[in-house]
């Protein structure tokens, strides 16, 4: 399994990275290259098609309907329907799966500006998660898991093959946008990567609650699941990533990466 950091800014797109993004894609036994694409926020489309033909993408998985996580959706329908060689107004080309919360299709198509009666259905297939459902896409077993936000929102844990040795199993935990709770442990439980917002700094935002989580306490949670691997992520561009980086390791002894636009993590 590989994961490339896309675009990395909270809440918003900085000005060295978009907001959140990331693909993920791994290899089955007949060879054949499987891509998703974790969130599509603010700025991401763009710096997407630097890492993959949007074409080639097998499914999009939307943690929640804040903008920072969705609304590059409107250029990827751009795009799907309108490219001149391969878009659904000139080829018989099928629908992207878009596994997304609830009212996702609605949200969507006003946020894109279609008429009453207009939807992306052609572009996109939706499809609606449900907590503690299994979603299968190629060689990826999704889980998911309601978190901690505001919002009706979700986290993944996504098992498939090692890039290393294809017969062994991979982990990789992605939080979405959470406060502590039980979900968010449940994903990070045991992962080969844990990869988990720290939008918040402590002493600064401890006032604030059920949104999002710090580096210390997301390094806390990577500590009592057991994740080996710890990547921060969603780190606003008014914050120091540093200082991240220093409360999550106070309180976890594994490996641990801030992420970076571009990098890609292999495991």
């Amino acid at each position: 399994m590989k994961l490339t950091v896309v675009g990395m800014s909270g809440s918003y797109a900085g000005p060295q990275s978009p907001a959140s993004c990331y693909l993920v894609q791994a290899t089955d036994p007949n060879g054949r290259e499987w891509s998703i694409v974790l969130d599509l926020g603010s700025g991401a489309f763009g710096a997407l098609q630097r890492h993959i033909d949007p074409f080639d993408v097998d499914a999009l998985a939307i943690t929640h309907l804040h903008p920072d996580h969705c609304s590059d959706l409107s250029g990827y329908y751009v795009y799907y329907k309108y490219h001149p060689q391969w878009g659904t107004e000139f080829s018989d080309r099928n629908p992207i799966p878009v596994f997304a919360p609830t009212d996702a299709a609605d949200r969507f198509a006003v946020a894109y500006g279609l008429e009453d009666g207009e939807s992306m259905d052609t572009q996109f297939t939706h499809v609606p998660w449900k907590c503690g459902s299994t979603v299968t896409v190629g060689p990826f077993t999704i889980d998911v898991h309601e978190v901690n936000h505001p919002v009706e929102a979700y986290g993944f844990r996504i098992s498939g093959p090692s890039e290393h040795d294809p017969s062994r199993t991979v982990v990789l935990g992605y939080s979405g946008d959470t406060d502590d709770c039980q979900g968010v442990r449940d994903i990070a439980r045991n992962a080969d990567v844990f990869l988990c917002e720290a939008a918040f700094l402590e002493g600064r935002d401890d006032g604030i609650v059920d949104l999002h989580l710090t580096g210390k306490r997301a390094a806390r949670i990577a500590t009592d699941s057991k994740a080996k691997r710890l990547i921060l992520t969603h780190i606003p561009s008014w914050n120091d990533p540093e200082i991240t980086r220093a409360e999550a390791r106070n309180e976890y002894a594994g490996e641990t990466h801030i992420a970076e636009p571009g990098t890609t993590y292999s495991f």
